[in-house]
């Protein structure tokens, strides 16, 4: 009898998802594909995080590169996960310019993302992670702040509960945490390996990402790692 296939989870996003920053194990994305490896039938995960992303450049990726890792003839991946946001939040050339995108064109776009996604397989969304404003602005011409960071990712909320999507905040959580600055580089927007780590023990342990890849059982006989 052959084994089952395993179901496939494409991730898209940013530099947060490629794993920037993590020179430990290169990232919570990173980290999720290898323990999900070690699994007796744990899912297949396709990293598909560019540097820089935003909400329209994954919008336009998505249809190509999901519909590219069906691995097998005719078959489309089971799974869909977007974390995506924070270059969307950046003010432009000074701390009061304007959004890359603004928040009624986040909230639009996100919409339209979610309905298109949700055509190709189940869809789960994360938040958004805090930046160290005293570093603003990064590469000397974007400015992000948190309380901007709090509003998107409200945004992110209202959306996936409008579209019925599992939604995974991340921002006051990670900010409840002693000492949580020690846990972004230097730019102060992307994560350290200790920040990644923090990312990868929440999103592993997500109900919702254990339902869908029907591991709540195998995740409580499995050890933190």
């Amino acid at each position: 009898m052959a084994p089952p296939i395993p179901p496939k989870l494409v991730v898209l996003g940013d530099s947060g998802v490629h794993g920037w920053g993590d020179t430990e194990q290169g990232g919570w994305c990173e980290r999720l594909r290898r323990h999900w490896m070690e699994l007796p039938g744990g899912p297949v995960l396709y990293n598909l995080g560019v540097r820089g992303d935003g909400l329209e450049r994954v919008a336009a990726r998505l249809p190509a590169e999901v519909g590219a890792r069906g691995e097998l003839r005719r078959q489309r991946p089971q799974g869909i996960l977007l974390a995506v946001g924070l270059n969307d939040t950046a003010r432009v050339g000074r701390a009061d310019g304007r959004h890359q995108l603004d928040p009624d064109g986040f909230l639009f776009g996100l919409s339209q993302l979610l309905a298109q996604a949700r055509a190709i397989a189940p869809v789960l969304v994360l938040g958004l992670t805090p930046v160290l404003e005293e570093a603003m602005p990064f590469a000397e011409v974007l400015w992000y702040d948190n309380a901007t960071l709090r509003h998107y990712e409200g945004l992110l909320e209202e959306a996936c509960l409008e579209a019925d999507v599992p939604f995974l905040p991340l921002l006051e959580a990670l900010q409840e945490e002693p000492g949580w600055s020690r846990w972004l580089c230097p730019d102060g927007i992307h994560l350290n390996g200790d920040g990644h780590a923090w990312v990868y023990q929440r999103v592993r342990r997500w109900p919702a990402l254990l339902r869908w890849a029907g591991l709540e059982t195998a995740e409580l006989l499995t050890p933190a790692h």
